[in-house]
């Protein structure tokens, strides 16, 4: 559920016309729900309510500050993977004790900063990234708590570029080799064993790769604790994907995804911590753009906007679905015709869908792009040397930029020249 509703015939976000905030802002902007992404959040915490337990948002998927503030007001923790992420969580006023941060290329001054700002524990992911956190720690005098990010290898049959808990991934320490991975760090200075880590993709559709991992997770928890392991937490990562194209089906509902942590994790006592992004994100956005050109091709029709791949790179990178929607709404029973909608960066990869049907639109016209709040503004680029698109957020009938768009001097400003040229 999201709150982008038709209002007599108009695309509101909340009780904001989409037309209004394209027409103060411009476009492409994107545009994100107070109330989706505050909705989405208590889903996830309230179907793990009974465990003790906290919902971290991945940073990765929707990294404004605003949006972070927002979620952090309600309790959540983050997941972040770098510093930049760090500082963005610490910004919106998300303590260092509700921070996780992940990633498997963690430098000594990502470390170093984390330690001195608060953290609740690092997420390891090798056995040099261990030993370097040993160094900086024991340098500073402190004591950083860690988990180690396992891989179960399970399959979550997702995207390849998405998908993070099979045994080719980077991602993690093989499961053969956590017990001996986990002695190594109890004894290493600067370290306090906490938990375990896992995270096996995203965009799952399905909970059999969720509880396959998780069993595995379970087997390793008493094992470890037979080696003498306090173990106390349980990071399982997010992943739980969200209904991109309305025809399909339905993902799992945070609900039944709890109820399967209880079923297959409840009985150890430990902590649940859950990073979820996507699913809180992804559908509390949209992507509004203006249609350029109608372009007529060679067999084919061309719906030319001026959002671009830098903008949205979803589609070119993962051969993403997004529906595309007129702002205003058409009438029922309208004709629709195949399109390629397109932007205009000079790619034949800046295609957002071939053969869309789509209701007449018109140059001018508004289009929304649905479920774009995830990895969408995080992954814009000035690519063609177009400013980053817009960020708004909307609550009620109330909007506000929450990154504005630069003008082309600034965009220009920060290139410097040589003294010799």
């Amino acid at each position: 559920m999201d709150h982008f509703l038709y209002r007599a015939g108009a695309l509101h976000a909340e009780d904001v016309p989409v037309a209004e905030i394209a027409a103060a802002v411009g476009t492409p902007v994107y545009i994100y729900s107070a109330a989706t992404l505050e909705r989405h959040f208590r889903l996830f915490d309230e179907a793990l309510g009974d465990l003790p337990h906290l919902v971290c948002f991945a940073a990765k998927a929707a990294g404004n500050v605003a949006i972070l503030k927002l979620l952090g007001d309600l309790g959540a923790g983050a997941d972040v993977v770098s510093l930049g992420e760090y500082l963005k969580a610490r910004a919106a006023g998300i303590p260092g004790e509700r921070i996780v941060f992940s990633g498997v290329g963690k430098t000594r001054e990502e470390m170093c900063h984390a330690l001195a700002g608060g953290i609740r524990q690092f997420n390891l992911e090798s056995e040099p990234e261990m030993r370097a956190l040993s160094e900086v720690a024991a340098e500073m005098g402190v004591e950083a708590p860690v988990t180690i990010r396992v891989n179960p290898d399970v399959d979550a049959k997702t995207h390849a570029k998405i998908a993070t808990g099979k045994s080719e991934n980077k991602f993690g320490i093989p499961l053969a080799k956590a017990r001996a991975a986990y002695a190594e760090a109890a004894s290493l200075p600067g370290l306090r064993i906490v938990g375990i880590d896992v995270h096996i993709g995203s965009q799952l559709t399905d909970l059999a790769p969720f509880e396959a991992a998780f069993a595995k997770v379970a087997e390793l928890t008493e094992a470890l604790r037979a080696d003498g392991h306090d173990i106390v937490r349980l990071d399982l990562g997010g992943g739980l994907g969200i209904p991109y194209e309305r025809s399909n089906s339905a993902p799992p509902l945070p609900v039944e995804y709890g109820q399967m942590v209880r079923r297959t994790l409840g009985h150890l006592g430990c902590e649940i911590e859950i990073e979820p992004g996507r699913l809180i994100a992804g559908n509390a956005g949209l992507l509004v753009s203006e249609v350029i050109y109608l372009k007529e091709g060679e067999g084919r029709d061309f719906l030319i906007l001026d959002a671009a791949m830098n903008d949205l790179i979803r589609p070119a990178m993962y051969d993403a679905w997004h529906d595309i929607v007129p702002v205003t709404e058409p009438p029922a029973g309208t004709e629709t015709q195949p399109y390629d909608i397109v932007g205009p960066v000079c790619e034949s990869g800046d295609t957002f869908a071939r053969a869309r049907p789509m209701p007449p639109v018109k140059p001018g016209e508004l289009v929304a792009f649905r479920s774009a709040g995830a990895y969408g503004a995080v992954m814009a680029s000035e690519y063609n040397g177009r400013p980053l698109v817009p960020e708004v957020l909307v609550r009620g009938d109330q909007f506000a930029v929450i990154r504005r768009r630069p003008s082309y001097e600034e965009m220009i400003s920060r290139d410097t020249l040589p003294s010799w040229l």
